[in-house]
C-alpha cells in the first residue's frame, strides 16, 4: 500500500477495514490489508508520509498485534509481518516532531539502507538493460540493447530521480529508438549532457584536506547521517569522525 496515495480517512479504511454504515458508502463489511495480509506480509510504501493520527493507529496494531475496524469495538487478531519503505530520513522526522519516535523504534526491528544509485553506478547498467527488456516487451518494439556511448553516457548523469528516473529515460529511449539498440541520441537532454567531474579542477590542485571533508561529507549523506556506519565504510573510529564532524561545524564547512 502506498501511504501518501490516500487521504487519511480513505487509508485507515484500506488498512483497518470497516464496519456496514460507518461512513457515507461503507454498504457493507470489508475486511482491511491488515487482516488480508493475516500469516504474511504487508509492505507500507512512504510511511513516512503518515498523518499523525495515522501513525497513533499503526502504532498500536504493530503493538498489539490486533486490529479495529472502522465502526467496531470489537478487536481482532492478526500476525502480520511488517515492511516499511521510505525516501525520507526518519531520524530527521523524529527529530523535527514530524514523526512518533516510538513508531520509528517500533518499525527499525530491521533496517535496509539503499544507497541511492550515484552511489551504486555498477547497477546502473544492470537495471537499465533489464527495464530495456521488460519495456520492449510490453511496447513490442525490436530493441534490445544499449549503444556504448549510451551505456557510457548512463554512467556519467548522477540520476537524482534514482531508480524511476532511470526507468523512465530508458522508455523514452526506447520509444524514439529508430534500429534495435538505444543510441546516445535517444536519451533525454540532461542525460546527454551530463560530464564526468574532472578529477583535478582545471584552477589547479586542491588541498587534501578539502578532498577529505567533501568526502567524508559525502558518506555521510549516503548513509543518512549514521555516523557509526560512516566510520566503519571509511575505516576510522567514530572518535575521530565526530572530531572531524564538530571541527567542520566549527569552521563553518559542515
Amino acid at each position: 500500500l502506498h501511504c501518501a496515495a490516500l487521504a487519511e480517512t480513505l487509508l485507515e479504511s484500506e488498512l483497518f477495514g470497516h464496519a456496514r454504515g460507518s461512513f457515507t458508502g461503507a454498504t457493507s463489511d470489508r475486511a482491511g490489508l491488515f487482516e488480508a495480509a493475516n500469516g504474511g506480509t504487508l509492505l507500507l510504501d512512504e510511511v513516512g508520509e503518515l498523518t499523525p493520527a495515522m501513525q497513533v493507529r499503526l502504532l498500536r496494531v504493530l503493538q498489539e498485534r490486533e486490529v479495529r475496524r472502522v465502526g467496531e469495538s470489537r478487536a481482532r487478531r492478526v500476525d502480520v509481518r511488517v515492511l516499511a519503505a521510505t525516501h525520507r530520513n526518519l531520524a530527521d522526522e523524529v527529530a523535527a516532531g514530524r514523526f512518533r519516535q516510538d513508531l520509528f523504534y517500533r518499525l527499525r526491528v530491521v533496517e535496509v539502507l539503499i544507497p541511492p544509485l550515484r552511489a551504486r553506478r555498477a547497477d546502473i547498467l544492470p537495471i537499465a538493460r533489464s527495464f530495456l527488456q521488460r519495456t520492449a516487451s510490453r511496447l513490442q518494439r525490436a530493441v534490445n540493447a544499449l549503444s556504448p556511448e549510451a551505456a557510457d553516457q548512463l554512467l556519467r548523469y548522477a540520476w537524482p530521480g534514482n531508480v524511476r528516473e532511470l526507468e523512465n529515460a530508458l522508455e523514452r529511449a526506447l520509444i524514439l529508438a529508430e534500429g534495435t539498440r538505444v543510441e546516445l541520441r535517444d536519451l533525454p537532454e540532461e542525460v546527454r549532457q551530463a560530464r564526468t567531474p574532472s578529477a583535478i579542477p582545471l584552477d589547479g590542485v586542491r588541498l587534501l584536506e578539502d578532498v577529505e571533508r567533501e568526502y567524508i561529507l559525502h558518506a555521510l549523506s549516503i548513509n543518512g547521517g549514521n555516523q557509526a556506519r560512516t566510520a566503519a565504510q571509511l575505516g576510522i573510529g567514530t572518535a575521530t569522525l565526530y572530531r572531524k564532524l564538530r571541527r567542520y561545524e566549527e569552521e563553518g564547512r559542515r
